[in-house]
């Protein structure tokens, strides 16, 4: 069964001064678009490059996430350090991810190009950034996520099929 990292950064959701709405957010897209089993694991913590790359690690190394979905801290602010943290943490990078939701964002607002998405390997883990505000995840997962099964292939983090009448994942004619 595939396991999933559900992500979120956020210094006031840490704090539980501000309801969590981007992680149910994933999680509801998730829902509706894989259709294998899978297994969530949902953690939140406060911005800072630190944290992230902490929880980072764990989702991967200790609990074995083939895919981890983070929310927050891609913007410019001083505290948005979520690709920094990605950075220390990932092998290699997969910048067309983050071109391509970047791409589809800017369909909805101009502001799109502030946000510093992407997305990288850590050993047989996909991690994907995404934006924090929870009416911006469908918009991106739905921009990049046709490629995400086949990714997850070719890397060994396991095997997901989506519901065709919601997203086509694409898998090459071997």
């Amino acid at each position: 069964m595939m396991k999933i990292g559900i992500l979120t950064i956020s210094d006031r959701a840490s704090a539980g001064t501000y309801e969590d709405l981007s992680g149910p957010a994933i999680a509801a897209w998730i829902g509706r678009t894989i259709t294998t089993a899978y297994e969530l694991a949902c953690k939140v913590v406060p911005d800072g490059a630190d944290s992230v790359a902490e929880a980072l690690i764990e989702m991967a190394d200790t609990l074995g996430c083939g895919l981890v979905l983070t929310t927050g801290g891609t913007g410019p602010s001083p505290r948005d350090q979520t690709p920094e943290a990605m950075q220390r943490v990932i092998a290699k990078e997969l910048i067309g991810f983050g071109e391509q939701m970047r791409r589809g964002s800017l369909e909805q607002t101009p502001t799109a190009i502030l946000s510093r998405q992407t997305a990288g390997i850590r050993g047989k883990s996909l991690i994907i950034n995404l934006p924090g505000k929870p009416a911006s995840i469908a918009h991106c997962l739905d921009a990049v996520f046709a490629a995400v099964p086949y990714c997850l292939d070719l890397i060994g983090g396991g095997y997901i099929e989506t519901d065709p009448n919601r997203l086509l994942s694409f898998r090459p004619i071997q």
